[in-house]
């Protein structure tokens, strides 16, 4: 049988239809009629014969003999039940399907899906061996994961691998909670991922400052990654304390309600552009270096210095520093009690 979703080979054309209308005619399909009818070779002959003969509109008694036209309606008969006949033996395995996966999911659960060990922790420094324990600890996840990447948009490759991993999780009725940084707003990459993610179910937020990574599984086990040498790919730790996991499940917990929704259908994102200048304001006051600034917003220094750039001639300022004093003098930042009050500026 023809695949639904495949090429329709067998499916009646043109020449199909005006063989059929001349076989009925004559009351008869041969080969060389037909080839001298339709002005065409014999091997076009054989393919519109074997199209007719599959829909059940020829019955033929021989590969070169003469073939007899059939009713239409006899031939949709036949057709649809084969189809019918093919759709019950489906029907039936997908019960069988069903039947047999429920019977070894008590297994699954006893050996996977039981709580994880609690104890401690314990750091693994080998990033080949914490991407394993990240993988098992997925497959044994029962209720809810949430993970917090800070930094901008993450690689394509990277993405790719987290949706088939992330979309069975949800798929098994597992919640999650994605927070990232406004900064990964602007990458196609994540915002192709959220938007696969979300529509089985995850949801996905953003803010503005995120200061490091972190995944929590159904609240007993979180990975707090190692911090980077030699811009290696870290190690982790792995916490299963009780104590320690709830801390930085209700800290984190913090986090995600003062974040703000990310609508992968959303085009443009002019509010959250506007907390990013607000937070770099903030930075500013403070007299942080420009790649501390970025660093800690998730983005590239020289897109952080583009945002300064335009700060500064909004506010009129020819340095960071008197940039810093005019947003805390008008208000637009919190005053830091050791900052000096610009001379002219509204106190």
């Amino acid at each position: 049988m023809t695949s639904l979703n495949g090429p329709k080979a067998n499916e009646l054309d043109t020449a199909c239809i005006a063989a059929y209308d001349h076989a009925v005619r004559q009351g008869v399909f041969t080969n060389s009629e037909i080839a001298e009818q339709l002005s065409c070779d014999a091997a076009e002959v054989s393919r519109i014969r074997k199209v007719l003969t599959d829909q059940r509109l020829l019955v033929c008694c021989g590969l070169d003999q003469p073939a007899v036209p059939a009713s239409p309606e006899l031939a949709e008969a036949e057709l649809s039940a084969e189809l019918e006949a093919d759709i019950a033996e489906r029907r039936q395995r997908i019960v069988m399907i069903h039947r047999q996966m429920r019977s070894l999911t008590p297994i699954y659960r006893k050996h996977w899906q039981a709580p994880f060990p609690s104890g401690g922790s314990r750091l693994i420094e080998d990033p080949a061996e914490v991407r394993r324990e990240l993988a098992a600890a997925t497959r044994k996840c029962a209720q809810e994961a949430f993970t917090v990447q800070p930094g901008g948009g993450r690689s394509p490759g990277t993405l790719n691998e987290a949706v088939a991993r992330d979309t069975a999780m949800l798929e098994r009725g597992v919640s999650m909670r994605i927070l990232y940084q406004h900064t990964a707003r602007a990458s196609l990459a994540t915002r192709t991922y959220v938007r696969k993610v979300s529509d089985v179910g995850a949801e996905v937020r953003t803010a503005d400052e995120i200061y490091e990574r972190l995944i929590i599984f159904d609240r007993a086990v979180a990975f707090v990654p190692q911090q980077r040498k030699d811009g290696g790919a870290p190690g982790a730790a792995i916490v299963t304390d009780p104590t320690i996991v709830l801390f930085l499940w209700n800290l984190h917990d913090k986090m995600w309600a003062a974040a703000r929704p990310y609508d992968p259908s959303e085009v443009e994102y002019t509010s959250t552009s506007d907390e990013i200048k607000t937070s770099i304001l903030r930075l500013m006051a403070t007299g942080l270096k420009d790649d501390v600034i970025a660093r800690r917003l998730g983005m590239a220094t020289r897109t952080c210095r583009r945002y300064m750039a335009g700060i500064m001639d909004e506010l009129g300022a020819t340095s960071r520093f008197q940039a810093g004093m005019r947003a805390t003098a008008l208000g637009l930042v919190k005053r830091d009690p050791g900052l000096p009050v610009e001379s002219g500026a509204p106190d």
